[in-house]
């Protein structure tokens, strides 16, 4: 007998954490807050996991400090998020 792939695999569902995250960062992304000054990066992410603290109440503050750190880290990216074209002349950036 053979089984399906699926059958196979077991799929553990997210937790409370990696779900916090993942809306988390979905936020961040929508929310254009990786365009804001460092000061209020940081009030709307104090904001933000206040909301996330309530919506996810099993979250301990260990987690809510990590996802507050990771959120942080996630707005400030090492390679900027588009702006600017990175071609040194315009005859780099082969424009039709």
């Amino acid at each position: 007998m053979t089984r399906k792939r699926s059958e196979k695999r077991s799929r553990k569902a997210p937790s409370s954490f990696d779900r916090a995250r993942d809306e988390l960062f979905s936020a961040i992304r929508q929310c254009g807050v990786m365009d804001a000054w460092e000061e209020d990066r940081e009030a709307w992410m104090d904001e933000t996991l206040s909301f996330m603290a309530e919506r996810y109440p099993d979250l301990s503050p260990v987690e809510l400090q990590q996802l507050r750190t990771t959120g942080l880290r996630f707005c400030r990216p090492v390679i900027p998020h588009g702006g600017e074209h990175t071609a040194i002349s315009f005859e780099d950036a082969n424009v039709a």
